[in-house]
């Protein structure tokens, strides 16, 4: 099964590792949950039929199995060892959004059988910090409804290791709702003046003209544009010299409707060529 990309789901009860998974069947992996990560290397080594046509192979592994922690790390490198080409992707959540899930579904938390959600939460977060630092990726679905997880993992699940470049993320979002943990450059255009003081611009957003014409057209926000234009000019190629697959830039302003939308567009139609996988979200612009 060498040929076919292996994915390892794994992370944070409650972050959604299940939708994770039916994301990947839906882009055609053959999807196994909670496999005993010990049986991993025989499992690999099972023939498939001809002719089948799958895409890809992901497992979700994570604490419910009591040998998880003692055992993956040296199956991980046994598999690293024999050529096997696989991924560790790592779901988390914020501690109050993981607690309103399990309110909302009234699951129980592995690690809580006799303490406390809270305590089972912060302790499973401890124990798998070492895992989370090997991941190939960490998503943080704190802000991410059932929807927007599934088409990310969708994109991800369709990515081929050698032939598709790095993918570019641009996002704007609203200082007042939280950072997006997954970034890996944020930019304040808190600084820029803001059209949600003027009464006729208050309830448009950044991808409407008006907006955009009145934070671009100014002359601090052109002197702005081009030193971070050129400055992100300079670092993606630098970042896809290093291999990295993934490069997640947020632009936040207060609200995330107005400053952020618009800027994220103006870098969004500077970066996005024929040579880049490029897209873009606006994750609070409804929000308000």
């Amino acid at each position: 099964m060498k040929k076919f990309r292996i994915i390892i789901i794994t992370g944070l009860s409650g972050s959604g590792k299940s939708t994770a998974m039916a994301a990947f069947e839906d882009a055609g992996y053959y999807c196994v949950d909670n496999m005993p990560v010990v049986l991993l290397p025989k499992f690999l080594e099972l023939p498939l039929e001809s002719g089948t046509e799958i895409s890809g192979l992901a497992f979700v592994m994570d604490l419910r199995e009591k040998r998880f922690l003692s055992e993956c790390m040296s199956v991980f490198a046994f598999l690293r060892e024999k050529g096997y080409p696989f991924q560790l992707l790592f779901l988390e959540a914020d501690e109050e959004i993981l607690l309103q899930r399990y309110s909302q579904t009234r699951r129980y938390h592995p690690l809580a059988k006799d303490k406390s959600i809270t305590e089972g939460i912060r302790m499973e977060k401890k124990q798998l910090q070492a895992l989370r630092s090997r991941a190939d990726r960490v998503i943080n679905t704190t802000h991410y409804t059932v929807h927007d997880l599934k088409k990310l993992i969708r994109e991800f699940a369709r990515e081929s290791d050698k032939s598709v470049p790095m993918q570019i993320r641009l996002m704007s979002f609203g200082f007042k709702y939280g950072i997006p943990h997954d970034a890996d450059m944020i930019m304040d255009v808190r600084f820029l003046a803001n059209p949600y003081f003027v009464p006729e611009l208050k309830d448009l957003d950044g991808r409407r003209p008006e907006i955009r014409s009145y934070v671009l057209d100014r002359e601090e926000t052109s002197l702005f544009m081009r030193k971070f234009l050129d400055l992100t000019d300079y670092l993606i190629p630098l970042y896809e010299k290093e291999g990295k697959s993934y490069l997640t830039i947020a632009i936040g302003c207060t609200g995330g409707k107005h400053r952020s939308v618009a800027v994220a567009e103006a870098f969004f139609a500077h970066v996005n060529t024929a040579e880049r996988w490029v897209n873009i979200t606006h994750r609070d612009i409804a929000k308000e």
